[in-house]
């Protein structure tokens, strides 16, 4: 009778509903972009949240699988352009070499960093060279020290558990051969340039396989600004959320949908989403 009882007592603690809830960090924030050009307001949101242009902030442009990465010369441009946006204090982080981004000497600018910056390319590349070693528990002890990491495309969808478009050979696999990410908010699947390169049902891929996530598709020049498990849309277009709920604006209302459904909704600047409770949060 006794195991009885205490089987009987596991769905309380282990209900597969606590299990897939959506969090953010605890401390810290992030902001996930979805590609493309961007205006001047991420910008000066990341300074904002770094601690202004003598904040020390670190650059990681190791997605882009560029040659100039190993010459300097990419480097050499980011700084320029994060100079000329007012950072007084930029350093560029890279290697391809998981046994180099392990070692005290290569994470050493993350250590003092109040900010980091994660730049496009293929987020496959990020998860070779820095998953599960010193370099991301130092991107973690960042956020741990109330800094910020922001990301743009490849840099967005890192930050998700799930990495969307994870396949070496093409961006156009949804579930391809690397499924983890950094996980910096936890049990979700992020995407990017969705509405400009026509995208806004691919998370569907993912979403049939795993419905226990939460999707969220970036347009470009758009984002989210996430602190704690509250979001809130900043940029240009919109976030398509898939939550397994359809939101109408005008009523505030929502209407469960069935399994299988292809809807989702979208939400523009200024709306503010809980990730964890998967609702919008009303005005």
């Amino acid at each position: 009778m006794r195991y009885l009882l205490i089987l009987l007592s596991l769905p309380f603690f282990f209900s597969v509903e606590s299990l897939a809830q959506t969090q953010g960090p605890e401390k810290g924030s992030l902001i996930i972009i979805g590609g493309g050009r961007l205006d001047s307001v991420f910008y000066g949101k990341f300074m904002e949240l770094a601690g202004g242009p003598e904040a020390e902030i670190v650059v990681i442009p190791t997605a882009s699988g560029s040659p100039g990465l190993e010459d300097g010369s990419v480097a050499r441009r980011i700084k320029a352009n994060f100079e000329a946006r007012g950072f007084k204090k930029v350093s560029v982080l890279h290697t391809n070499d998981p046994a180099e981004a392990d070692t005290e000497d290569f994470v050493k600018p993350l250590t003092t960093a109040s900010g980091v910056w994660i730049t496009g390319g293929r987020q496959w590349r990020l998860v070779d060279s820095y998953l599960h070693n010193r370099t991301h528990q130092e991107l973690k002890k960042v956020l741990e020290r109330g800094g910020v990491i922001a990301g743009s495309s490849a840099g967005a969808t890192i930050q998700g558990s799930y990495l969307a478009r994870g396949d070496t050979k093409t961006n156009t696999i949804m579930m391809g051969d690397h499924e983890e990410g950094m996980a910096f908010v936890t049990q979700i699947a992020i995407d990017q340039h969705v509405l400009a390169r026509n995208r806004q049902f691919d998370m569907f891929r993912i979403l049939d396989h795993h419905p226990e996530l939460l999707g969220i598709s970036l347009d470009e020049n758009t984002g989210i600004v996430v602190q704690g498990d509250e979001c809130e849309v900043i940029g240009a277009s919109y976030a398509l959320i898939y939550d397994g709920t359809m939101w109408h604006s005008e009523t505030g209302t929502y209407k469960k949908l069935p399994p299988g459904s292809r809807q989702f909704y979208m939400l523009d600047a200024g709306s503010r989403y809980h990730l964890k409770d998967r609702k919008v949060i009303s005005p």
